[in-house]
């Protein structure tokens, strides 16, 4: 059965098909019964549909061809219709079918309206428009200008404009792109293309029916294509990926008209305003990643195994780094044109992802661990990389990406690290503190501990430190240089702490040397003591210069050079710390960046090396002067010149003096002893001068005794010169200086020494008063011949009657305390 408009004689618009259909068919003419019915029913849905469903002119429920003709229809769901022209069946239906289509809008008109009611006339236009395509392919015809041709002149028929058909056919193409294989770009640029003329009508129009089918099909389109963009890095890989920038300005195209031309004319659907296609773009990234993320993260977990036991943040840190890579090569580039700072706001997502694990990683964690370290390494890599990506977005960028860069906090990593690390170095230092408290209390300085002589406890901390050293540069770190300075402070103070806490115990040079007695004159015309007193009672008696028999209490001499030694060997070990703690330091940057420019400036341990040197210089003294006014009390402030120079010379002194020095030349070698010996010689030439000054009631001296105690201090300067392989002439000369600028003093005769002393009084305190003079102050900064006091005390100890008569009438001062 054929046949054209053309054929009928009449204009298609003044035709109603489906009833020409019917009333020129016949059964004969299909194969099969069935067809024929089906073909009968399918004409009958179709005036159903366009009449009386989808009408154009709306129907009142009691228009009588309305009920007449869905009797009709309900009759020949039953039994099939007669068709014939001449049957009462058929005009019955030709009459109210045409009754039905002959409505109009308004005016006479001669067009029948039953296939132009929406959408009815949408759907037998879509299944029209289906001609453009092949059914095999997806694709467009050849023919495509043709079947354009032919869908137009239905157009006036099923009511269709041209923005209904940009519509229907913008559909057609996305819809046959969508469900094909989604390779064909060139049906993506069409859909592409026509959506961008669909953009244009919809600006221009307010029809509703227009406005409904538009946000429909825009609603299937957004639909179909944000489940697609929300994971993009799921949808979209090598192979697919030239069509992703189609779907997404598809995409865009479509939320735009939807949120703002169509909520322009609909007020109550207008959300807040803002830049639609900036908002979906960002919305398609951040939803993506974030999926992303989520995929790796369980990847993540099942990368750690016992063969590969590295943190399940540090795997996904390194994951995330590629995967802002690829964004931002494959991803970002499509997505710039819609949203210039595309990779900001996906490095943003990807930070803020990755921070939120690395909170929940590091709740709890105070103490330094391998772990936490790898991860933190970690994160830190991630979050320069993500930043670099960054700043690189943000220079085309109005407000340089501020609005982005408030949205990544950082991590802090570096900080978190060099907190945990400054925590793991405190707990050491703090338990070598407590180790030093034991070792100390238990440490006995015994020279025979081993060879070298220096306290045990010393050798065992500095191997502590030097693996605490080890340790530190072990750490799975990148911040050494920032951090070593921290820890060599902490050591530092430590071996400091030592050294102090070790050298309290001993005293000071203060501590052994005597107090002064007071001054007084020599009994002259009386015997300086008893023919039958005993040397064991002038030791009884003592010089009153603070002496005391025997050794005092405290260390002995060999205890006090291992203290020596000892802090010499820390101060030689400390130097060989700073060595190698540079050269790991530079081993460690090699390690990292492959170049080592640390010059080790900030590594440093000022404190214990002072307080080692100072406490070499302060243990010197205090033992020079322990073993001189202590130990050897007895041959020097108790015998030395008691009852006349000539009685009782130095050499009882130099023996003791020659074995202490032996003493220590056993225990101690080179620079240490030196200083130790120096400090000896300047003490003993202390206390013999002391001897000379301060020797109390039991010593008196004449002009002749000058050349004896010349004599001896010359064979006392003699044991430390040790015919030259003592100690340097220099250093014995300087030493005995203030002796040698006394002696003169005691071979000068009375009375110029009284002149001396009146002349020199008055230039320094002031003219004297006519009973006396000034008293000079007690104790003199150094003894010297130009000193008042030093005069003084020659006078006070000089057996001659002038001297004392002077004495009397000047001070006062008695004959015996």
């Amino acid at each position: 059965m054929e046949f054209t408009f053309l054929e009928l004689g009449r204009r298609a618009e003044s035709m109603i098909l489906p009833l020409e259909f019917l009333q020129r068919s016949k059964a004969s003419d299909f194969p099969d019964p069935h067809e024929y019915e089906a073909w009968q029913f399918r004409n009958l849905k179709l005036l159903e549909a366009g009449l009386l469903v989808h009408p154009l002119i709306p129907l009142s429920k009691s228009d009588i061809y309305a009920q007449t003709l869905q009797e009709i229809i309900s009759r020949a769901y039953d039994k099939s219709l007669k068709t014939e022209k001449n049957l009462e069946s058929m005009q019955e239906l030709s009459s109210a079918v045409k009754s039905l289509a002959g409505r109009s809008l308004g005016g006479i008109s001669d067009e029948c309206h039953w296939a132009d009611g929406f959408p009815f006339n949408l759907h037998i236009y879509q299944m029209l428009v289906e001609a453009c395509f092949d059914c095999e392919n997806c694709t467009v015809v050849d023919e495509i200008d043709e079947v354009m041709g032919l869908l137009k002149k239905t157009w006036v028929i099923l009511g269709i404009n041209q923005m209904l058909h940009n519509l229907c056919f913008t559909w057609a193409l996305f819809n046959h792109f969508a469900t094909s294989d989604q390779v064909d770009m060139e049906l993506l640029s069409a859909a592409e293309n026509q959506l961008s003329v669909v953009v244009k009508d919809a600006k221009t129009t307010e029809d509703p029916d227009y406005c409904d089918i538009l946000i429909s099909i825009l609603s299937s389109i957004t639909g179909w294509t944000e489940k697609r963009l929300l994971a993009y890095h799921e949808t979209f890989n090598a192979s697919n990926i030239v069509s992703m920038q189609g779907i997404v300005a598809i995409g865009v195209s479509a939320a735009k008209i939807l949120l703002e031309d169509i909520s322009q004319k609909y007020p109550g659907k207008r959300k807040q305003k803002t830049d639609v296609v900036r908002g979906k773009i960002e919305t398609y990234i951040r939803s993506s990643l974030r999926t992303a993320f989520a995929q790796r993260m369980d990847e993540a977990d099942s990368k750690r195994s016992s063969r590969n036991p590295v943190p399940v943040l540090a795997i996904l840190a390194k994951d995330i780094s590629d995967l802002a890579s690829k964004e931002k090569n494959i991803y970002s580039p499509i997505l710039k044109k819609w949203h210039p700072l595309a990779s900001g706001v996906a490095v943003t997502t990807l930070h803020s992802c990755f921070g939120n694990e690395l909170k929940q990683f590091m709740v709890g964690r105070t103490k330094f661990t391998p772990d936490t370290a790898q991860v933190l390494n970690a994160a830190d890599k991630l979050e320069k990389n993500l930043v670099n990506i960054a700043v690189e977005d943000f220079l085309d960028s109005d407000d340089g990406g501020k609005s982005l860069i408030r949205q990544m906090p950082p991590y802090e990593a570096e900080n978190a690290i060099s907190a945990l690390v400054k925590g793991w170095m405190k707990e050491r230092v703090d338990k070598l503190k407590e180790w030093v408290d034991q070792s100390l209390q238990q440490e006995t300085w015994n020279p025979k501990a081993n060879r070298q002589s220096f306290a045990p406890s010393s050798m065992e901390m500095l191997r502590m430190v030097d693996e605490i050293l080890d340790a530190f540069f072990q750490l799975p770190i990148s911040m050494h240089s920032t951090l070593i300075s921290d820890l060599t402070a902490g050591l530092d103070g430590i071996l400091q702490y030592y050294v102090s806490k070790a050298k309290a115990c001993h005293g000071t040079e203060s501590t052994a040397t005597p107090q002064l007695p007071h001054l007084t004159r020599c009994d002259v015309g009386s015997k300086l003591f008893k023919k039958k007193e005993k040397p064991h009672a002038l030791l009884n008696r003592g010089s009153q210069v603070g002496s005391s028999t025997g050794k005092s209490e405290g260390c002995d001499l060999s205890e006090l050079c291992v203290q020596i030694n000892t802090f010499h060997y820390i101060r030689t070990e400390v130097e060989n710390l700073k060595k190698k703690a540079k050269k790991c330091l530079r081993n460690s940057e090699l390690s990292q960046d492959g170049i080592g420019t640390t010059d080790g400036m900030n590594i440093k341990f000022e404190l214990s090396q002072a307080s080692c040197q100072d406490g070499i210089r302060q243990l010197c003294d205090a033992t020079a002067h322990k073993v001189v006014f202590s130990y050897l009390s007895h041959v020097l402030l108790d015998m030395l010149y008691v009852g006349g120079a000539a009685s009782n010379r130095v050499e009882p002194l130099l023996r003791e003096l020659h074995s202490t020095l032996g003493v220590i030349s056993g225990i101690m070698r080179n620079e240490p002893r030196d200083h130790l010996i120096t400090a000896l010689m300047k003490a003993s030439f202390d206390g013999f001068l002391l001897v000379l000054l301060a020797g109390g009631p039991t010593r008196a001296f004449t002009l002749q005794d000058a050349q004896i105690i010349e004599n001896d201090f010359r064979a006392l300067r003699g044991l430390y010169l040790a015919n030259g392989d003592g100690l340097p002439h220099e250093l014995v000369d300087k030493a005995s200086s203030e002796v040698k600028s006394v002696l003169p003093l005691l071979r000068t005769d009375t009375e110029s020494l009284i002149q001396r002393f009146k002349q020199v009084i008055t230039e320094r305190q002031g003219s004297p008063t006519k009973s006396s003079f000034p008293k000079p102050p007690r104790v003199p900064a150094q003894w010297s011949a130009n000193d008042p006091n030093t005069i003084l005390r020659v006078l006070c100890y000089r057996y001659d009657e002038a001297a004392t008569k002077f004495l009397k009438k000047t001070y006062k001062f008695p004959k015996k305390l």
